[in-house]
């Protein structure tokens, strides 16, 4: 296990390519997680004109970073990037979580967070959850540190980080999961992941607690 201060010296270091391709790498990756179309997405979120896109996007295939369909990164384009995966129930997003998720991309170039599906938050917190697992994707999409939220897999957590590819695997300070769990897991998909407990200054901020306080009038809140 590593701590998350050793990852963000780590990180400082990384930090070889110019700003605007590790964003357009970046679009790029989230875009291929999900399927969709890159070059939209990079009009939306940049100030870039089509040819300065264009421009960009032959660069990074020149430097074998992109492939030659101009929508998927390369091995070396991917791993130019830090992908953090991170995962939970977000059932009542609280301080606790946006402290978390945003030491958690401190850690690296992109977020991923895993959301887990109903089935899943009722066997972590012993009750239904207040939202929907579709609910809960779309709040922790909103969050402006998160760049791709996903809903998880029930019967295999390690189908979505073969997925996804992080490098970095981060839990939270009050998360269940064993490293050695993770570690193991992550070898036998053939994945050289590093796993970082992060530490929250609020550990009394939880969803369990706050529901616990309110009881069923959390409904009205």
């Amino acid at each position: 296990m590593i701590y998350s201060d050793e990852l963000k010296r780590g990180s400082k270091i990384e930090k070889t390519l110019e700003q605007g391709e590790k964003t357009i790498l970046s679009i790029m990756y989230v875009c291929q997680i999900e399927g969709k179309e890159a070059f939209e997405t990079i009009k939306e979120k940049t100030t870039l004109s089509d040819d300065a896109i264009n421009s960009k996007i032959y660069e990074l295939i020149k430097n074998q970073l992109v492939n030659e369909d101009k929508k998927t990164l390369t091995e070396t384009g991917k791993n130019s990037l830090r992908i953090v995966l991170a995962g939970g129930v977000f059932d009542i997003i609280h301080p606790g979580h946006i402290h978390t998720l945003n030491a958690a991309k401190e850690l690296g170039d992109i977020l991923v967070v895993v959301v887990a599906t109903d089935n899943t938050a009722v066997k972590m917190k012993k009750r239904q959850p207040l939202h929907s697992q579709q609910q809960r994707q779309e709040l922790v999409n909103s969050l402006t540190m998160v760049d791709l939220c996903l809903i998880g897999q029930e019967d295999n957590i390690f189908k979505t980080v073969n997925h996804v590819k992080p490098q970095i695997i981060a839990l939270g300070y009050d998360q269940v999961h064993q490293e050695k769990f993770i570690t193991e897991g992550c070898k036998k998909i053939e994945l050289d992941a590093k796993v970082a407990r992060l530490q929250s200054p609020i550990p009394e901020s939880s969803s369990s607690k706050i529901q616990k306080e309110y009881g069923k009038s959390i409904h009205g809140i």
